[in-house]
């Protein structure tokens, strides 16, 4: 796996890496995670990437964040945890 960029945001951590004829945009914000994956042949070079990851796009995911968390947390407390 190779590390392509890092965005910086400082909600999250935006990190791309190329992987098996892919790229994948990891975004990472506590103990949470998301990852999409892209394949090289989609799109013409890494700037794209960046057009990709615009802010409605981030804003989505830091949403998608907090969904992921209260689920957890929702989880956990069901499991008496």
């Amino acid at each position: 796996m190779r590390l392509v960029k890092e965005i910086s945001n400082p909600d999250c951590k935006i990190t791309i890496f190329a992987w098996n004829n892919r790229y994948l945009i990891k975004l990472e914000q506590g103990f949470l995670e998301q990852t999409f994956k892209v394949e090289q042949w989609e799109i013409s070079g890494d700037e794209d990437l960046d057009r990709i990851i615009d802010a409605e796009f981030v804003q989505q995911a830091l949403i998608r964040f907090q969904e992921m968390g209260q689920a957890f947390y929702e989880a956990r407390e069901r499991s008496g945890l």
